[in-house]
């Protein structure tokens, strides 16, 4: 039982909602459909009818067979179940096609709600959670829920076939049909007893399944790394671990929905038996008629079935309130980032003022205490330090993609958090170092900025970045398609590509995560134009790896675990002979045009001095 419990614990943002708030949120959904909904209701009433309908025919043409032969009236009889039977049909088609048609319209309206919700978490949600697990609750659960709005529908119809079997039972025989209505009680207290079991499994069932998912997910976007490294066979040991989690909670989940309808039909056989039973004896004492026994029988056979589902409609509507639970704690996830405004956003000089801000990306792991940094509007600024040393946080921060504890940030001296943030991030321009394209032409990417830029406007863009050479190498210019994530091309194309994004955009804010890290040296030209051309009278906050990138920043912050430790042009700096002439010696002098191998070049103007344990850490 441990292997098939582990790891199925609810995410941290997963709530619990009793029965009723799910009842009531569902609800809301069917708000817009409940003009579709009468309808569908004043459908089932006339197929119950029809449904009923059918055995009191049937018994009557065995009264009327029993006293004898009439031709005529066995004509109209056989005409009038016929008739009966059609209508029964074509109810019941027209039913069930408007009830898809409103299972459809809500499930819509519920996706779409879950996908908006998936959209304004953020980016901290997504680096705690796994994306596989998320779209299984945007696909999947979503779809489960369909069941709530099934099963209310099937409901309504049942509700009203009980109501008029049990009058017409009550006229056929009043002593039986008390007699069967004792047993209903006890089929109400099973179906009751399977609910809290039937919630849990199907809570757990749905979990192994967002495992699953999540497991594929990873293993499709590592793919190459698998293949690379020849551990096709542990990605696929892993997949058969949570697969067969999955299969043991389905294989429970199975188990417990299957037991609950035939011990139901057998709380009703027995209620059968008891009506058999005492009806025989009154058939045989001539107290009922052949075709009202009939009749009874038949009656009292389409009863239990409205009654058996009434009464596990709780046990299977927890199947659907299980995935409705899972969905709307995904909708209802607390936001992390807290605007204190709404602010319209007028066009941005730059200006990015850190004063006394703390930040950190959980308790354990403070970042930043107490920054405080000025860059004033148009400045290009690099950031230089070990791993760790907070260069990619400041980025993030100023892209307000993550919240912080305490301190201010400004831009152009108004409060970050007082902004709309959409209208905000619109000012804002950010080149990863691995960029990520959509589906799509090498156009549509470039595009995605401005959805309203034209042709001529994508192909001019395009052309001023690296001079527009690197669009000859693409098989159909503008119009290459790039693959899923911008696979079909080189690292080097994508980079340029986002680079020509950004510059579609036109921002006041920079941030660039080195672009030119991993590309080759023809490649890294180009994008040098690029990134040379995006600078142009904006403000840059640049992660740099590279000496050209470094040297080309207008001042130069040299990071260690959240501190600034010297700052200043290149030339300063390497004249102070402090801890970024020791970066620069150990992992960028190599990159300078004046550098030999063997040669010894230390460019600066006296021995570096020993550092500090905290300026190397």
């Amino acid at each position: 039982m441990g292997f098939v419990m582990d790891g199925l614990d609810p995410e941290p943002y997963d709530r619990a909602y009793t029965d009723r708030q799910l009842v009531r949120r569902i609800s809301s959904y069917f708000r817009d459909k409940l003009p579709l909904m009468g309808l569908v209701a004043g459908i089932i009433v006339l197929n119950s009818i029809m449904d009923t309908v059918l055995p009191i025919l049937i018994s009557g043409g065995i009264d009327t067979l029993a006293k004898g032969r009439d031709m005529a009236g066995a004509g109209l009889l056989i005409g009038g179940i016929l008739v009966a039977g059609a209508l029964s049909w074509a109810f019941n088609y027209g039913r069930q096609w408007l009830t898809a048609q409103a299972v459809g319209d809500v499930v819509l309206k519920l996706r779409t709600d879950v996908f908006a919700g998936v959209l304004g978490r953020d980016l901290s949600f997504y680096d705690e959670y796994r994306s596989g697990k998320i779209v299984s609750r945007v696909t999947g659960d979503t779809e489960d829920f369909s069941n709530v709005v099934t099963l209310t529908l099937n409901l309504m119809s049942q509700s009203l076939l009980l109501v008029i079997l049990t009058g017409v039972l009550l006229v056929i025989n009043t002593r039986l049909t008390l007699l069967a209505l004792i047993i209903a009680p006890l089929i109400l207290a099973c179906a009751l007893g399977f609910r809290r079991i039937a919630r849990l499994t199907i809570q757990h069932s749905r979990r192994a399944g967002a495992t699953v998912n999540a497991a594929v997910q990873e293993a499709m976007s590592g793919i190459t790394v698998a293949k690379n490294f020849r551990q096709e066979g542990r990605i696929y040991g892993e997949f058969r671990g949570v697969n067969a989690q999955a299969y043991a909670m389905n294989l429970r989940s199975g188990f417990v929905f299957s037991a609950i309808f035939p011990l139901l039909v057998t709380v009703a056989g027995l209620g059968t038996t008891v009506v058999v039973y005492f009806g025989g004896n009154d058939v045989l004492d001539g107290h009922v008629s052949a075709g009202q026994w009939f009749l009874f029988i038949q009656a009292i056979s389409l009863f239990w079935f409205p009654l058996t589902s009434l009464a596990s409609f709780w046990s299977q509507f927890q199947q659907g309130l299980a995935a409705g639970e899972r969905v709307f704690a995904l909708i209802d996830a607390a936001p992390r980032l807290h605007q204190t405004g709404n602010a319209p956003v007028p066009t941005l000089a730059g200006r990015i003022e850190f004063r006394d801000l703390t930040f950190r990306y959980n308790e354990q792991e403070t970042v930043l205490d107490g920054f405080t940094l000025t860059i004033p509007a148009g400045q290009t600024v690099a950031l230089v330090g070990h791993t760790g040393a907070g260069k990619s946080t400041l980025g993030k921060l100023v892209a307000r993609f993550y919240e912080y504890q305490a301190g201010e940030l400004l831009i152009d001296g108004r409060d970050i958090r007082s902004f709309d943030l959409p209208a905000y991030r619109r000012h804002l321009g950010v080149v990863p170092q691995v960029p990520f394209l959509f589906s799509g032409t090498v156009a549509d990417n470039i595009r995605y900025a401005q959805p309203s830029a034209t042709d001529a406007q994508v192909a001019a863009i395009a052309a001023q970045v690296g001079g527009g050479d690197w669009l000859a190498a693409l098989p159909a210019g503008l119009a290459t398609d790039v693959g899923e994530g911008g696979r079909a091309l080189s690292l080097g194309q994508r980079q340029l590509i986002a680079l020509a994004r950004v510059l579609l955009q036109d921002p006041a804010i920079l941030i660039l995560d080195e672009a030119t890290a991993s590309v080759d040296p023809l490649t890294e030209a180009q994008i040098q134009e690029g990134l040379d051309l995006l600078r142009r009278r904006r403000t840059a906050i640049i992660i740099a790896h590279r000496l050209s990138t470094i040297r080309e920043a207008d001042r130069i912050i040299v990071l260690d675990h959240g501190r600034i430790l010297e700052e200043g042009s290149h030339a300063d700096l390497m004249a102070q002979a402090g801890p970024y002439a020791h970066l620069y010696n150990t992992y960028f002098r190599h990159q300078s045009p004046d550098y030999q191998p063997g040669s010894g070049f230390v460019p600066v103007s006296r021995p570096l001095p020993a550092l500090a344990a905290e300026q190397v850490a």
